[in-house]
């Protein structure tokens, strides 16, 4: 199935959803992943606190994010890697959300993305107790990840994606979306407040 999109996956430092400090990307061509990329971010200096929490989850650290570009230097780089493909992201109101907050906190252009959610995908597909990335991603028939790093997570988004599509029997994401009764969402800026 020539099913073709970017997984995406943000970890943060802390609650704010403008703290990311890594991301993973991972193209898909055909239903085949053709490319990764991961890099740390250097998140906003108003929301560059690292909580303890967050570290056990990811085991990112300050200092692990020192030397790292910041969001509005890596941000070309995130959308060149994404080009004109739908986005995915298991939980991605979570993803968006770290996007357009980290680009309002920096008052950078919001890429206008299209996007769809893996977790929504999952619970048209999968008859599963819970619809979280591990539990979905097994149903996917993808095997154990390092699950909460960026790369690895994105990597299990885009299997249950390629996995939908074949069970769906559908060519592409717009028919994965209309034939699951969901829809490509559009990326838009947070207002401004005045």
């Amino acid at each position: 199935m020539p099913v073709d999109f970017t997984a995406l996956d943000f970890e943060t430092a802390n609650s704010h959803p403008s703290s990311a400090c890594s991301v993973g990307l991972v193209r898909v061509r055909g239903g085949i992943v053709v490319d990764r990329a991961y890099w740390l971010i250097s998140p906003p200096t108003a929301h560059a606190q690292f909580l303890p929490f967050n570290i056990k989850i990811h085991g990112i650290t300050p200092e692990m994010v020192a030397d790292a570009l910041s969001w509005e230097e890596q941000l070309g780089d995130l959308t060149s890697f994404i080009g004109d493909d739908i986005a995915v992201a298991h939980n991605a109101s979570f993803d968006m959300g770290v996007i357009k907050a980290a680009c309002a906190e920096t008052v950078t252009p919001t890429p206008r993305l299209k996007y769809l959610c893996s977790v929504q995908v999952s619970r048209k597909t999968y008859e599963i107790p819970s619809h979280r990335l591990p539990l979905a991603a097994e149903a996917a028939g993808f095997g154990e990840f390092a699950h909460h790093d960026a790369l690895a997570d994105a990597e299990a988004c885009a299997a249950i994606i390629s996995d939908a599509a074949r069970r769906h029997e559908v060519q592409d994401l717009l028919s994965l979306a209309k034939k699951t009764g969901l829809r490509v969402q559009q990326l838009k800026a947070i207002p401004l407040k005045l």
